[in-house]
């Protein structure tokens, strides 16, 4: 199993590569729970998981369908400055969503008080070639990125179920 966002790549190597390209549909109802949770712990940064499906695009480049989104404590030791994830939490979340027959689609955590950009902390943990998603309270944007390399993803949102 790869590194958890909870304790940072593996010493050993680097997390396998992102595809490139791709677009991750987020429906309404779970952006609106990820900015509730975002919202909650502030200012204090929150951390999370979507689960869903992949799929090929028309293009052939991944589509990053979300379809559950799943709030994971953070246990770092300065939280109003970075995140990471409960272990435990993380591995209950990757069961829920294989018993749902979903897999992990993306990553999520706020900046309460900084942009919605990948910081030099948040590439050091990326560890999942999900995107990575960064809700920044000033402003209310939202980001997705394929880390480390930091592209930014599309988000769209998925207006059947909006």
């Amino acid at each position: 199993m790869p590194q958890s966002p909870a304790t940072g790549p593996d010493p050993g190597g680097s997390p396998p590569a992102p595809p490139a390209g791709g677009t991750l549909i987020l429906p309404g109802p779970l952006a609106q729970a990820l900015w509730a949770h975002a919202e909650r712990e502030a200012p204090r940064e929150c951390v999370g998981a979507l689960g869903g499906v992949v799929h090929s695009g028309p293009d052939g480049t991944p589509v990053w369908q979300a379809d559950a989104l799943y709030p994971l404590g953070n246990v770092a030791a300065h939280p109003d400055r970075t995140y990471l994830a409960d272990p435990g939490h993380l591995v209950r979340a990757l069961k829920a969503m294989a018993v749902q027959g979903q897999v992990l689609v993306g990553l999520y955590h706020s900046h309460p008080a900084g942009p919605d950009r990948p910081s030099d902390t948040d590439v050091l943990l990326a560890s999942y070639p999900v995107p990575y998603l960064i809700a920044a309270l000033p402003g209310r944007t939202l980001s997705a990125h394929l880390l480390p390399g930091g592209q930014e993803v599309p988000i769209a949102a998925d207006p059947a179920r909006s």
